[in-house]
């Protein structure tokens, strides 16, 4: 296992930590096992581009390193094998102060708590970590998953955008999905356990 970098924020069963080049082999080999999977879930990759290849996994360690986005794997907490990642994209300051939600589970991984525990763990990181103040996420109807996903985390659908974005060749519609600090800081202190606890991810 690869997790050689100290983890952002890290719970019981899951950390994350920003991607390092030493990810590569393990990154692409489950992107690999997992392509049949996610395909039906992600953007379409520009043309000529392996989604599934080294030079795929090296743009996204690029890509991390940028101030308007946070890429992060999603990794077991005893061990440290990646299972999936989450990204927080066009991270906006100013009046604004907002990112864009973004997530995958490998295959082998999926259904098992990863990504709910994971979640947990990128909003702490996003509001406390990066002070945001709103974390969006646009997901299509169909699917299911993530919008329980998305519902247990506390976020509330604010619209519909017909044919947003496309997805394994036909443009999807999604529903727009959005979590305010305030909304999140009040979900936790509900939740908080009455002997005291911070309720915090550890």
């Amino acid at each position: 296992m690869s997790g050689q970098t100290e983890p952002l924020v890290r719970g019981d069963s899951v950390l994350l930590r920003r991607p390092i080049p030493a990810d590569r082999d393990e990154f692409v080999a489950l992107r690999r096992a997992s392509a049949n999977f996610l395909r039906p879930w992600e953007p379409r990759p520009a043309r000529g581009v392996d989604p599934l290849g080294s030079p795929a996994f090296a743009a996204y360690l690029e890509g991390s390193r940028c101030e308007r986005r946070e890429r992060l794997l999603l990794c077991e907490a005893a061990g440290g094998a990646i299972v999936g990642g989450i990204n927080l994209n066009e991270i906006a300051r100013g009046p604004f102060e907002s990112a864009a939600l973004g997530y995958w589970i490998g295959a082998p991984f999926a259904r098992r708590g990863y990504m709910s525990a994971g979640l947990v763990l990128a909003l702490h990181h996003a509001f406390e970590g990066l002070g945001l103040h709103r974390v969006e996420a646009n997901i299509r109807p169909e699917n299911e998953a993530s919008l329980a996903l998305v519902r247990r985390a506390g976020f509330r659908c604010e619209g519909f955008s017909p044919r947003y974005l496309e997805i394994d060749g036909t443009w999807r519609d999604h529903g727009r999905w959005a979590l305010l600090v305030e909304d999140w800081r009040a979900k936790r202190a509900a939740s908080a356990p009455s002997c005291g606890g911070s309720g915090s991810p550890g």
